[in-house]
């Protein structure tokens, strides 16, 4: 295999050093597979996708597709025996089409620079995950990412209107369009986002483009308890308001990011809306939470709105510093929001394991995240049961395991449970079809 790559590809594109290998065996899930993966390819144009595709599918290697690393479920995680196919080198805008408001852009294109590019013109990008300084196009699709704005303007599938895509045995496809409306075929399109690296690997995507809202209003708002911060997070939905996002933290979060958010309440919920109607929406916002919270404040200024966002976007890293983070995904009706988080407090309770929460409150989207000892060789025992019963929870009430992370190996037993013997036969029957071989991002999804 080596042989054959290195025959075929630049000289510069194919590595073997150790270091080289454990860089990119893992993501940002801490997740550690057996062994070290057999090569890393970085791909700078899609000839090399298929070259390398082809070679593995005619040999029986594994291929694991990888951005930037920021996967939160382990989906870029590399084994022994694997080839990592390391897509961040595509990374050029392609196009800027400002008259249609779309872009095509390859894989490995940062989030935020597409965003910057896009807003030179009055245009913005609107998926906006945590991570979008360095997470990518191609691994924001491959896990059909969400993100602070989803609430208003949807998570990335939202936002895909076509893909260049590379199949098993190095076949280059496109799907979708270009335009805004298409129903020629089935949609391949949206099948392939949120795949995972299974079905095919990303190479380009045209993606919509939105214009940039003429004012914003944001709020910050403290409770007394997490709960109280979801109750009215809906009752926000209640009052016929579509913030842009609605963001929620918990009291150990905000105590991680800085112990001077903690002393101001238990929670803290973020609501920005934006567009023509900004201030008005912001004061019916303001006018639902005044009775609920202990204090809200409000701006209209956007550099006061981005420091009030940036214990949200801290989060993370904070809980970095403090361990390994096991991260959660659930997503529930918006309604019952309040009551998973009432009973991931007594599942955190129950086991021992201290649970941080942060959510996407907008559409019901919680991140209950342990975090853990990294020193230790595996989790321990209590955090997967303790993530077992938050799964169970999601699940009894009517919502999903993931919301935007995606399974990866994180939660591949649950998957069964949630879909149903009839729709996870279909999920094989489509995984075989597209890839015969099970060598796309073998272990991944189910």
């Amino acid at each position: 295999m080596l042989g054959l790559l290195a025959r075929d590809l630049p000289p510069d594109r194919l590595a073997t050093d150790p270091r080289v290998l454990a860089a990119h065996s893992t993501d940002r899930s801490g997740t550690r597979p057996d062994g070290l993966p057999l090569a890393v390819v970085h791909a700078r144009r899609v000839q090399d996708v298929s070259t390398v595709l082809r070679h593995a599918h005619s040999l029986g290697v594994p291929v694991v597709p990888r951005g930037a690393g920021t996967g939160l479920s382990g989906g870029a995680s590399a084994g022994e025996g694997s080839l990592v196919l390391d897509l961040s080198g595509l990374d050029r805008v392609l196009e800027l089409a400002v008259e249609d408001q779309l872009a095509v852009v390859e894989a490995g294109v940062v989030t935020a620079d597409l965003d910057r590019a896009a807003g030179a013109h009055g245009l913005r990008y609107a998926p906006d995950p945590a991570s979008a300084a360095w997470s990518t196009i191609g691994g924001n699709i491959a896990t059909n990412a969400g993100g602070l704005r989803c609430a208003k303007y949807g998570v990335t599938r939202d936002s895909v209107l076509g893909l260049e895509a590379v199949l098993a045995d190095g076949t280059v496809v496109r799907t979708g369009r270009r335009t805004v409306k298409g129903v020629t075929g089935y949609d391949l399109t949206a099948l392939l986002t949120g795949s995972e690296g299974t079905l095919a690997v990303i190479t380009s995507a045209t993606v919509r483009l939105r214009p940039v809202p003429v004012a914003s209003a944001t709020l910050a708002a403290w409770f007394a308890s997490f709960e109280a911060a979801a109750e009215a997070s809906y009752a926000i939905a209640r009052a016929g308001v579509v913030p842009a996002l609605a963001e929620l933290l918990d009291g150990p979060v905000l105590e991680a990011v800085d112990p001077a958010l903690r002393a101001r309440g238990e929670a803290l919920l973020v609501v920005q809306c934006d567009g023509a109607g900004a201030g008005v929406e912001a004061a019916a916002v303001a006018e639902v939470l005044a009775p609920l919270a202990t204090a809200v404040e409000r701006t209209e200024d956007p550099a006061e709105a981005e420091a009030l966002l940036a214990a949200r976007r801290q989060a993370l890293p904070a809980l970095e510093r403090l361990g390994r983070p096991l991260i959660e995904d659930i997503a529930v009706p918006r309604s019952r929001l309040a009551e998973a988080a009432r009973e991931i407090r007594t599942i955190s309770a129950r086991h021992g394991v201290p649970v941080f929460t942060l959510a996407h409150a907008a559409d019901g989207n919680l991140h209950p995240i342990v975090v853990v000892d990294p020193s230790l060789d595996r989790l321990p025992d209590a955090a997967w049961e303790a993530a077992g019963e938050i799964f169970a929870l999601a699940l009894r009430l009517g919502g999903t395991l993931t919301g935007e992370h995606g399974v990866g190996v994180l939660k591949r037993q649950w998957v069964a449970e949630e879909l149903g013997p009839a729709a996870y036969g279909l999920h094989r029957r489509v995984k075989e079809a597209l890839d015969p071989l099970g060598i796309l991002n073998p272990g991944k999804g189910f």
